[in-house]
């Protein structure tokens, strides 16, 4: 009895010190604390183009700007496909590790969004990478390390330890109009780093096929490989987006770039630095734009909303009773014109609340309470 007493009185003291290491050294580690501590984020007023203008250019932008752009460097491990002649002495002698694994190097560009060292940035840019190199506009390099990322939106989180960090002020991409003037800031090709100047094409662009949530900025401001995670200002250096991805069959800009609006990225970012991830709202239905032909066939005036083409089974959609052939037109009376916008809609929803869709079911308008769900992995 007095052996086992003292085994666990061992056990017990040993799990303590762990613990008290962890706690010390590696407190994100444990599942009750927060991943990091919330961004410090700069707010700023809609900018000032006719002052800008009357000062003869951007110039004042970039200085505002620039600072708190970055140039990433990424390298991974890219292993040959196996063979069974890689493990043999006699294949080795001759032709040695060509066929082994690889070290592949990549380049983007990246936006310091806080004094802490919070670094926003493309999943795409960063995935499945072994090391990430920033390097600052004053010359200052340092190695980051991944907060979050979110593939869904193609958004990361990057941090790195250095003083004196120039945070870029964030804009209100909400408040942007088609037509207004914009600069493009990043690494292109590694030239270094570079603006560019251009207008905003359009607005709310979806159905792109780039990621699963898509309501981008488009502009004519020159994007090229290596500006991706890079910044999209105003005209006073305020940024309103996160440069992602170009349209292009030559490699290089032809004018049509699309960028991530930061209302959207700053909600993604500040869950990836509070939890490590992103928890959007489900309601477990595939759905697809009504066409004008669908709305004549289903006898509706007009095509606006979002068909409902299959509902899963006991999912919250099916738990509250909506059918295939509903057409949701509106979620908590805010009205839904397409299939895209319905998923931006249902997915900024918190799980476990309570929504009211508005449905059209032969020929007549209800409403239902649903229970919003957690969209899986």
């Amino acid at each position: 009895m007095q052996r086992l007493w003292l085994i666990f009185t061992q056990t017990v003291t040993v799990l303590l010190a762990v613990f008290f290491v962890v706690s010390t050294l590696r407190p994100e580690l444990l599942p009750w604390t927060p991943r990091g501590k919330l961004a410090t984020i700069r707010e700023a007023t809609r900018a000032n183009v006719e002052q800008a203008l009357s000062a003869g250019g951007f110039h004042t932008a970039a200085e505002v700007a620039m600072p708190s752009v970055v140039n990433i460097f990424t390298s991974k491990e890219v292993r040959a496909p196996s063979h069974p002649f890689m493990d043999d002495p006699f294949f080795q002698r001759f032709f040695g590790d060509r066929f082994g694994p690889r070290t592949e190097r990549s380049l983007g560009s990246g936006v310091i969004v806080s004094p802490e060292g919070y670094i926003l940035t493309n999943h795409h840019v960063v995935e499945a990478a072994s090391e990430i190199q920033v390097a600052l506009m004053d010359g200052r390099n340092a190695e980051a390390r991944i907060i979050g990322s979110d593939p869904e939106s193609d958004l990361a989180v990057l941090k790195i330890d250095l003083g004196e960090l120039p945070s870029i002020t964030f804009g209100e991409s909400e408040k942007a109009r088609v037509g207004d003037i914009v600069l493009a800031i990043g690494n292109p090709f590694g030239v270094g780093q570079t603006m560019t100047m251009g207008i905003i094409g359009a607005l709310g662009r979806s159905q792109v096929g780039i990621n699963t949530f898509e309501n981008f900025i488009q502009t004519d401001a020159a994007i090229n490989p290596g500006n991706s995670g890079g910044a999209l200002t105003d005209t006073s250096g305020n940024l309103i987006g996160i440069n992602t991805a170009i349209y292009s069959r030559s490699g290089g800009s032809l004018g049509i770039g699309f960028a991530i609006p930061v209302d959207a990225a700053k909600q993604i970012m500040q869950q990836i630095i509070e939890t490590g991830g992103v928890v959007r709202g489900w309601l477990g239905v595939s759905m697809q734009d009504l066409t004008p032909e669908l709305a004549e066939s289903f006898g509706l005036k007009k095509a606006g909303g979002a068909l409902i083409a299959g509902v899963l089974k006991n999912g919250p959609a099916d738990d509250a009773g909506i059918k295939p052939g509903d057409v949701l037109v509106a979620v908590n009376g805010k009205p839904i014109f397409n299939s895209s916008e319905m998923l931006n809609m249902v997915a900024s929803l918190a799980p476990g609340k309570s929504a009211t869709l508005t449905i059209l079911r032969h020929g007549g308008q209800q409403d239902i309470q649903v229970r919003i769900g957690k969209r899986p992995s």
